[in-house]
């Protein structure tokens, strides 16, 4: 790759004082945080940006809904300014246009504007899972068929497992910006994740960004093994 793939760390935790803590001890170790729904519901917007002060931010919500409820929804999580900032692409083509325009309007200056990334098929995905739901087709297909439609809908980029990046990159390009979680390092364990890779096995495939969680926040020095990745990544 031309240039290098870079690191988010989840902060994937419902306590304000833990995720503070985090965000001090890895300083400028990693190139984002990313938080979620079970920091954000439990902790509220006013901590997200007390947290992310200081970090580039991947709010990592996945919206789902009509379209109008959406857009709204993003229009009033722009002033937090994340770097990136997911919906579900399974919401459909008008979503996606909408959604994209809500952020285009309340960031008019586009190098301020959050990315906008589609999440495609969650990693703890597998093809039974996704049969259960009623779409029968492999997680490759339906990825594949998600990615087609978010980016040509308005979508920045997407979130896909590493096993998807090659597909995305042939059928898409260099452009999209392409989000990569259920990543370990090599000797980690899995936990829910089911379709996984190393760092510079994703590097290697095409990723822009790793998303990493347990194996920085749980390990005994966190800014460490961040720092392990990012020389992995480094040397990818």
């Amino acid at each position: 790759m031309s240039k290098r793939t870079k690191l988010i760390a989840a902060f994937d935790t419902n306590s304000r004082s833990q995720a503070e803590e985090w965000s001090v001890t890895l300083g400028k170790t990693v190139d984002a945080i990313k938080l979620g729904l079970e920091f954000t519901y439990a902790c509220g917007l006013d901590a997200v940006r007390a947290v992310s002060t200081g970090h580039q931010l991947f709010l990592d919500l996945k919206l789902h809904d009509i379209p109008n409820t959406v857009a709204s929804g993003l229009s009033a999580l722009a002033p937090l300014r994340p770097a990136l900032t997911t919906i579900h692409a399974c919401g459909g083509a008008e979503m996606i246009a909408r959604s994209r325009e809500a952020l285009e309007k309340a960031c008019p200056d586009e190098a301020h504007r959050p990315r906008l990334l589609a999440v495609t098929v969650l990693t703890s995905m597998d093809e039974a899972g996704l049969h259960e739901t009623g779409v029968n087709a492999t997680p490759q297909e339906q990825v594949l068929r998600l990615g087609k439609l978010a980016i040509s809908a308005g979508a920045d980029g997407l979130v896909c497992s590493a096993h998807e990046i090659a597909l995305l990159r042939d059928a898409l390009g260099d452009k999209p910006v392409l989000v990569v979680p259920g990543i370990r390092p090599a000797g980690s364990a899995s936990n829910d994740q089911k379709r996984i890779m190393t760092p510079t096995q994703a590097a290697q495939a095409g990723a822009d960004w790793i998303v990493v969680g347990r194996p920085i926040t749980r390990a005994p020095d966190p800014a460490l093994a961040a720092q392990g990745i990012m020389a992995e990544l480094a040397s990818a």
